[in-house]
Formats: structure tokens, C-alpha cells, sequence
């Protein structure tokens, strides 16, 4: 077993390592969300807690780490009787991204449950965290149902499994960290208030810190053992300061003031439900704890505050999380100070000062490996120059911002497809409404009964069935199909040529366009961002799923030039092949935002109409956004869905509270142009 980084020897990224020791002496706070951006020591902190954990003593030969002292009376491997047991070290358990609900929650073996009425079970991960740690790498990409599986377990201590009335419940209590890339995409909202504590971590820009970063690996990659032995002492310091904390823990006292000063805060920065509340007011308890008081101090109820409240304030969903310092010091001033702290009571920042874990050991200050390759968001596409250094093109305007955006109609993909779980287009999926049965395709996941029950039932005789029990062997069994809804590729090519660049019309474009990205957020697609404008098209954004980061792009957008419209459908054509063979599961949904008109170069109608036939003879489902506006209209941009072999619709009618509030699908290529009425 190879030798884990020591978590004493991560440089710097205090409020990761305070958050993770919190839970770790109360796991009650609920689990740790860590955001940040690549090799910033996340993965590296999360693996070198567990070695700072207790040893838990569990029931020998139990698959689901029951307590000797207190076994689980409804454990599948009980009953077991209370006495003596054996000591192991606590487990991180890593979920990986691609894992299976069975993988999960762990699966029945139907074909006995039918045929032997036993209740065999295949522990998942639960089992395996119950009593430790379980490490969610990267959870923002994991599929929403494990996701809500997993807080469920989590928030009741509890695992379910049901499959066709044979049901198994075991122990799942476990540390839940998780940690994600916002630049991938971000979780619900609904899902982030699950999590009790958040943190952002970044790489320093100190370059001393960067460089004991890395001569710190390097000892470490060199010779872990030695480097590992080099803190000892100070993981032996911390381990035995984590225990302190817990058999402390008990005795803390959260008053009255400090129950005030925690409920005026969640009113402040209007925060939903309740959990907040609760997850402050454990928090500070904690934190008091950690160092070393018994009471509760308004310092605790701040430092809770910034753990648990900035990714669960109302915002909107392309705001980056995050609290207003100087608002919460002055409601915290305004309710009033914590309970004092008795006299003989120890220090109060305790011996990490201000409740933080220790910050200097004998390599001077402290944080994590960090990968050298650190990828920064890349920036907005710039205005292209002609000569002289001036911007290409005439009459070129500076980014406007977008208008207010609203509710828009839902634009789908035809047909049924077999994409990554979201909430757009029709789909067979693993959950939904069960539209049939077939022979399962390897382990079998979710049984068709009445099928299963069919295919056996002319066999019994043959089968010398006697008694009132089923016949059933391995060929009888069938796998439900099921259908539910995919998130979808939706790559939007956006004209910014100097017809669109009136600023008012632009700001109702941007709007538009704002709209439709909220909508692919909710519906869990992947975005990309196509302009075009002057003499070519950018990919301002790559296909991704980090739709906050398309607001940003549309937000710098400048508009100005002629209109290359075959230069932007062309361009997308070509992310759309890559993007196939990248994943060819995942349908694409192609939004064009024009009003039609295409100039620059020889004969440019003539090469946008090319341009667009390409994508019909792919069978490209697409949707053209009308901007053109005025009295006098010429029907470009529905001309242009006719070749496309799609659909046109106005920016008036993309609004869900049009007066023809019609849920249309987006035609694909071998359909007829028609507008959404």
C-alpha cells in the first residue's frame, strides 16, 4: 500500500483542511463541498485525512463495519451479538464518476430472491463508508439520481434497496467530501444545500508558497516513507487534537446570543429552509470545540457563516457563490456579541489560533502539492483587426448587456435517444416510466415482473414444479426499458455582424441567448459558443458543461462588421463532428441566432445555403432565432431554417408566455420548415 501525502504537510488552503477536521471531529456538520480549479491539493488533502482518523472497531466478518458495542439490529449479515471486536483504520471510499446505481447502493440478486425467496445482497460503496470516508471526485459530473442517492444516505444515516418488493436496509453514516471544477459545470442548488460546509481553493501566487509546493512534492515523489516519517509528529499532534475535540464536543454550550447572531444571518443573506440554520449552529459548536472552549463566541458564528452560507444564498444561477464580508460583520454587530468566555477557559483561538488547524511545521508554512499545468479560463474572444490596427469591419460597437431574460419555450431534440441523463430531449434511460421489456445485457438491473412472470410460466410443468412457488431460471428474467430524458449538446452560433449591432436589439439578442442558457443549466445540456462577424467565426466557448461560463462569453461579446454567416455554420459543423466522436451518445441541438442576412465575399447567400445543407444531410436538429425586426421584414432567417431543415421562431415567440404557448420539437433535417406558433 503506498504511502499517503502527509496532511499536515499541505502548504497553505486553511479553510480546506479547517473544513475537512471539522467534519472529521463531527461528522454531523455534514460532509464538505470543495471547489476550486485543477491541482490545487483537493484530492491530496481529502486522501491524507484519513490517516489522521480513529481507528473504528468493527464486528469481524461484517461487510457493513458494525459497531461490536451497538451492531445495526436490521445489519443483511446480522443479527450479531454484542462483545468484542477487531480495530481497523478508517476508509476513504472514492466514487468514481461512471459508477453504477447497483455500484452505489449495492444490488439483490433477483433470480434468488424469485426463485429461493432469500434476500441475497451485494454490498455497494455505502457499505463499504459506512463509519469512514466517502470521496466524491468530481461530483458536479456525477449523474443527478446517484447524487440524490448518496445526500440521501448521507442526511439519514441509512441505504435502501428496493427491487420489485424485496427491500434491504443497511448502516451508511460517512464523512461526505466532495470536490469539483466550477469550469465543468455546477451543481444544482438544491443539490449544493446538501452539502454542509463549502470551500473555494486556488493556487497561491506567492512564489514562495509555490515553491515549497513544489520542493515538498518532490521530497514527497522521491522517497514517501522518508518524507511521511519527516511529519509524523505533527499528524500524531493533530490526531490526537481531532479525539480531544470530539470527547469536548458534548460539553460545548451554544447560547441564546449566539443562536440569534446565527438566525439573523441566515434572514440576512436570505437563505432557503432551515438547514443553514442548523448547519451553523453545529458548525460553531464544533469550531468552539476545535479550540478547546466549551462555549460558543461570536468569532465561531462567523467563521461557521463563511463554511456554510455562500453556496446556499439565493442568486442567480450564474453568480459565482460567495458571502458579503462586511454585511455579515454588521448584522453579527447588530445582534450582539457571542457569550463570553469563562476566565479559566483555554485560549480561545485555541492552540491552531482562531480555531484553525496548526499552520507551521518544521518545512515553515504549509500546503498542498499542486500540479505545475494550472488551466485558466481562456478569455473572451477579441475583436479582430484590419489594417492600421483598427478593428475589421465598419461601425463596430462595444459589448452591450443583455436584456432581463425569461422563461423560454423548450426546444427539443425528435426521436428517442440514449444521451447522458438531463431533462430535455426523450431518451431510454435507467429511470423513468417503463414503456416495455428485453432479455437483460449482462448483471440484471431492473426487473420487468410481469414479463419475467410471462416468460416462465409456460415452462412449470416441464420444469416438475410441485409446490406453489415460481419456476425461474436465468433465461426467463427481463429487463425493464424504461424512457425518461437526456441533456443534449447545445451549441449556439451567434451572428454579431453590424446588422445585429444596434444596441438595443443586441441587448434583446443576449437576452434571448441568456434565456436559452438558463434553460440548457436546468436541463443539464452541455453548451458551446459559436460568433461570427467581420471575415470568419470564433468558438468563443468550447462544447462544455459549465453554462455560467457561456453567460460570460456572451456578456464581453462585441458586435460590429460584415456577416460571415457560411464562416459560422461551417465552424459548426466542425465542433459538431468532433464532438461526435467525442461522445456519440450526446444529440446535438443546433441554435442559430441571426436575422438572416449574409454578406462578405463572392456570392455569400449562395455559400450560407451550402453551409446549411451540410447540417440537414447530417440529420442536425436545429432552431433558428428570427432577430430581424422592423416593418418591413424579407424572411431571411426562415429561408435559412428551410435549408437547415429546421425550425424558425421569433424572439417573441421563444418567450414560454407567448400568447401561442406551444411546446413544438425541433424538427430535424428531413422535416418541413415551420415556425413555432
Amino acid at each position: 500500500m503506498s504511502t499517503p501525502y502527509p496532511f499536515t504537510a499541505v502548504v497553505g488552503q486553511d479553510d480546506l483542511r479547517l473544513a475537512l477536521l471539522l467534519n472529521a471531529v463531527s461528522p454531523a456538520v455534514g460532509g464538505v463541498l470543495v471547489r476550486g480549479e485543477k491541482g490545487t491539493a483537493k484530492s491530496t488533502a481529502v486522501r491524507a485525512l484519513s490517516a489522521l482518523l480513529p481507528e473504528v472497531d468493527v464486528v469481524v466478518g461484517c461487510r457493513f463495519s458494525c459497531a461490536p458495542g451497538s451492531p445495526d439490529p436490521v445489519c443483511p449479515d446480522g443479527p450479531h451479538e454484542t462483545g468484542p471486536g477487531s480495530y481497523r483504520p478508517a476508509r476513504v471510499v472514492e466514487l468514481p464518476v461512471g459508477a453504477s446505481e447497483d455500484r452505489l447502493v449495492g444490488a439483490l440478486d433477483i433470480e434468488r430472491a424469485l426463485a429461493e425467496g432469500v434476500k441475497a445482497f451485494e454490498p455497494g460503496l455505502l457499505a463499504d463508508a459506512n463509519r469512514g470516508v466517502l470521496y466524491v471526485d468530481e461530483v458536479n459530473l456525477l449523474h443527478d439520481h446517484l447524487v440524490d442517492l448518496l445526500l440521501d444516505a448521507a442526511a439519514m444515516g441509512s441505504s435502501y434497496v428496493e427491487r420489485e418488493g424485496v427491500s434491504v436496509r443497511h448502516a451508511a453514516r460517512f464523512l461526505l467530501v466532495g470536490t469539483m471544477n466550477p469550469e465543468e459545470g455546477e451543481l444544482r442548488p438544491q443539490l449544493l444545500d446538501r452539502f454542509g460546509l463549502t470551500v473555494e481553493v486556488a493556487a497561491s501566487r506567492e512564489p514562495d508558497l509555490r515553491v515549497e509546493v513544489v520542493r515538498r512534492r518532490l521530497a514527497y515523489d522521491d522517497d514517501p516513507a522518508a518524507f511521511a516519517a519527516r511529519w509524523a509528529d505533527e499528524e500524531d499532534a493533530l490526531r490526537a487534537r481531532i479525539v480531544a475535540a470530539r470527547a469536548l464536543l458534548p460539553e460545548v454550550r451554544l447560547g441564546d446570543a449566539a443562536l440569534r447572531q446565527i438566525a439573523a444571518t441566515c434572514a440576512a443573506f436570505e437563505v432557503d429552509g432551515m438547514r443553514a440554520d442548523i448547519v451553523m449552529a453545529r458548525t460553531a459548536t464544533t469550531l468552539a470545540a476545535w479550540a478547546g472552549r466549551t462555549v460558543v463566541l461570536a468569532e465561531d458564528v462567523r467563521q461557521a457563516a463563511l463554511l456554510a452560507l455562500p453556496h446556499r444564498r439565493r442568486r442567480n444561477p450564474f453568480d459565482a457563490p460567495g458571502l458579503d464580508e462586511e454585511k455579515l460583520d454588521d448584522t453579527l454587530e447588530e445582534f450582539g456579541g457571542g457569550d463570553d468566555a469563562p476566565e479559566d477557559d483555554p485560549d480561545p483561538d485555541g492552540p491552531g489560533g482562531a480555531g484553525r488547524p496548526p499552520q507551521d511545521g518544521p518545512e515553515g508554512p504549509q500546503d498542498g502539492p499542486v500540479d505545475t499545468a494550472e488551466a485558466r479560463p481562456e478569455e473572451p474572444a477579441q475583436p479582430e483587426e484590419g489594417q492600421g490596427g483598427r478593428p475589421a469591419g465598419s461601425g463596430e460597437q462595444s459589448a452591450v448587456r443583455a436584456a432581463e431574460p425569461f422563461r423560454t419555450k423548450t426546444l427539443s431534440v425528435p426521436g428517442l435517444g440514449e444521451g447522458a441523463a438531463g431533462r430535455r430531449s426523450r431518451a431510454r434511460t435507467d429511470h423513468g416510466r417503463t414503456t416495455g421489456s428485453r432479455r437483460p445485457q449482462g448483471a440484471l438491473t431492473k426487473l420487468h415482473l410481469a414479463a419475467t412472470v410471462q416468460a416462465a410460466a409456460p415452462h412449470q410443468r416441464a420444469r416438475g414444479r410441485s409446490g406453489r412457488g415460481l419456476v425461474v431460471r436465468r433465461d426467463d428474467l427481463r429487463q425493464a426499458t424504461r424512457e425518461g430524458r437526456e441533456g443534449n449538446l447545445v451549441l449556439f452560433v451567434v451572428d454579431a455582424s453590424g446588422s445585429m449591432a444596434a444596441r438595443q436589439r443586441m441587448s434583446a439578442v443576449k437576452g434571448a441567448v441568456l434565456s436559452l442558457l438558463l434553460d440548457a443549466y436546468q436541463r443539464r445540456d452541455k453548451v458551446g459558443l459559436i460568433t461570427f462577424r467581420g471575415k470568419d467565426a470564433t468558438v468563443a466557448l468550447p462544447p462544455t458543461s459549465s453554462v455560467d461560463a457561456a453567460a460570460v462569453r456572451l456578456e464581453t461579446l462585441p458586435t460590429g462588421g460584415r456577416t460571415p454567416l457560411s464562416a459560422g455554420l461551417l465552424k459548426a459543423h466542425d465542433v459538431l463532428r468532433v464532438e461526435r466522436m467525442r461522445d456519440p451518445a450526446r444529440r446535438p441541438l443546433l441554435v442559430v441566432v441571426t436575422d438572416g442576412r449574409a454578406t462578405g465575399g463572392p456570392d455569400p447567400v449562395a455559400l450560407g445555403t451550402r453551409a446549411a445543407r451540410l447540417h440537414a444531410a447530417e440529420g442536425t436538429a436545429s432552431v433558428v432565432v428570427d432577430c430581424e425586426s422592423g416593418p418591413v421584414r424579407l424572411g431571411l432567417a426562415g429561408a435559412l431554417a428551410v435549408e437547415l431543415g429546421g425550425t424558425a421562431v421569433t424572439l417573441d415567440e421563444l418567450r414560454a408566455d407567448s400568447i401561442a404557448g406551444l411546446v413544438r420539437d425541433v424538427q430535424g433535417a428531413s422535416g418541413a420548415h415551420r415556425r413555432v406558433a
